[in-house]
């Protein structure tokens, strides 16, 4: 049996806001319903794609005990939990009550770019100390540091824990090297929508996605599809979603996502200061892709 959990369609949640700023969570709630009747495999709370800076301690439990109350065990659950100070990130995982948690999602430290000497010492000493299994996150465009395949496939290795990365560097000959040397019970995640289904192909074991929020029904029959070998009706799928993909992107994450959930009704189009809404001209190319899909919630 596979030690990851995290396999398939996991979703990255957004955090829905009122107009006046604060955590929608009737809209939470109703996002929360709609992504567990349309066939996610998990779920990824409080990563980068939920705005977690700019939440509140208070909100982010909030958040954590409603995902909790809605799941009740139904998909697995991944917190986000990174940073970088490795100290603190260990004292958060020694004061997290993890009932209902199956692991945590850790990032590469951001700005003060580890040697990769420092990033093998820093994510073993947070699986050390954690009770669940630890994702790693590698995505470079964010943090300033990229994690080699050395690095990560020598955490597969050396910490039982660590059993899988979400892989969103984009460099697919580093991907592949993982993929290739891994050990058999340590999976490669995709952390980009768009190459989904090529990483699957490699032998990428699923996804962490923002396109999920909107679409959890069509793109988690793309990953299943692609996951069962059936590539021509995955990749027609695929195809469906090239341009969403980009636009989903082109005013930064979550703004895209959040402009398409509030197109379909599910959330306002609110997001919490340095990040603002997409553009007038975005917002409506993505609005046509919605009426043109027919995606009923």
């Amino acid at each position: 049996m596979a030690r990851n959990k995290f396999r398939g369609l996991g979703v990255a949640l957004v955090t829905p806001f009122q107009a006046d700023g604060m955590v929608d969570y009737t809209a939470l709630r109703r996002l929360l319903d709609y992504q567990l009747s349309n066939g996610i495999d998990f779920l990824c709370v409080l990563g980068t794609t939920a705005e977690t800076p700019t939440l509140t301690a208070e909100e982010k439990q909030n958040i954590i005990q409603l995902v909790q109350e809605k799941v009740q065990g139904k998909v697995p659950i991944l917190l986000g939990m990174g940073g970088n100070n490795t100290a603190a990130i260990v004292e958060q995982v020694r004061t997290t009550n993890f009932k209902g948690i199956d692991g945590i999602l850790c990032v590469c430290p951001y700005y003060n770019k580890p040697s990769q000497e420092g990033l093998y010492q820093h994510f073993k000493t947070i699986a050390a100390a954690s009770p669940v299994s630890v994702v790693l996150y590698n995505v470079p465009g964010r943090t300033g540091v990229n994690m080699t395949a050395e690095t990560t496939l020598r955490l597969a290795r050396e910490c039982e824990n660590i059993v899988a990365i979400k892989e969103a560097s984009g460099n697919f000959t580093q991907i592949d090297d993982i993929i290739k040397n891994k050990p058999a019970d340590f999976d490669v995640i995709s952390g980009d929508d768009g190459i989904t289904f090529p990483l699957i192909t490699l032998g990428a074991a699923g996804v962490i996605s923002v396109i999920g929020n909107a679409l959890p029904k069509e793109f988690s029959r793309m990953v299943r599809l692609a996951l069962n070998g059936d590539y021509n009706n995955a990749l027609t799928i695929h195809h469906k979603f090239t341009e969403l993909f980009k636009l989903l992107f082109v005013d930064g994450n979550p703004a895209g996502v959040k402009a398409m959930l509030s197109s379909m009704g599910l959330i306002q189009n609110e997001l919490r200061l340095p990040l603002v809404p997409s553009r007038i001209s975005t917002m409506e190319k993505i609005s046509n892709i919605v009426k043109e899909l027919n995606i009923k919630c």
